[in-house]
């Protein structure tokens, strides 16, 4: 099956839904925006875009949405999340919002706002070889980071660990029994779920896109 065949559902309900379809629909697949779980139905994988990562999770929940979102992913329903996608996918949220939970498909612990608030957004070009030759430009605005890094998840990119707003919080660790890190994690892959803190949706640099779309 072409991409051009596959048809990938963008979680809907908040965030930057049109950006991530329009990437989608470039790059030659078929898109549905999921919002009921009867949207669910035939998706060949599934984004979840940047946005409010505690106004998702309360919206999924209202709609009845969550439970068969991590339900079809832990089936193996390939997902892709983005900032505040990353966020939904997480086993752990370090700092949530109050009552704010996760669809817990992904072994990793989030820190939210890592990097500071939107003043403190900025651009990087990124080291990925596991996703393209050259390097990836991705930008972080308000982005979490990954603190803690479970078994069998992969790290595709990192940023120094320097560039965290000092929160008083543990430094970042690669695994469960690992040193403190000089590096955060920012894009992580574990089987068919895919993650980044930052916003590829945003620069015309599509190489995660392409990457997700080729593991359909």
């Amino acid at each position: 099956m072409t991409a051009a065949q596959k048809t990938v559902g963008v979680f809907a309900l908040q965030g930057d839904v049109r950006e991530h379809m329009h990437v989608l629909t470039c790059l030659g697949a078929r898109t549905r925006p999921v919002r009921r779980p009867a949207d669910l139905v035939g998706l060949d994988g599934i984004v979840l875009p940047g946005g409010e990562s505690s106004v998702m999770d309360r919206l999924a929940r209202i709609m009845g949405l969550k439970a068969p979102l991590a339900d079809a992913i832990r089936d193996g329903l390939p997902a892709y999340g983005t900032c505040a996608g990353m966020i939904l996918l997480a086993a752990g949220i370090e700092n949530p919002a109050p009552g704010q939970g996760s669809l817990g498909v992904l072994d990793v612990t989030v820190r939210r706002n890592a990097f500071g608030t939107q003043v403190d957004s900025f651009e990087a070009d990124l080291a990925v070889p596991a996703v393209s030759a050259d390097p990836v430009h991705a930008v972080f605005i308000r982005a979490p980071a990954v603190v803690r890094v479970g078994e069998g998840v992969e790290v595709l990119a990192e940023v120094p660990a320097s560039r965290m707003v000092a929160s008083g919080a543990p430094a970042p660790h690669h695994h469960d029994d690992a040193a403190p890190a000089s590096a955060v994690p920012v894009a992580v892959r574990a089987g068919h779920v895919l993650a980044t803190s930052f916003h590829p949706e945003v620069t015309g640099d599509w190489s995660f896109h392409r990457e997700f779309l080729a593991g359909l």
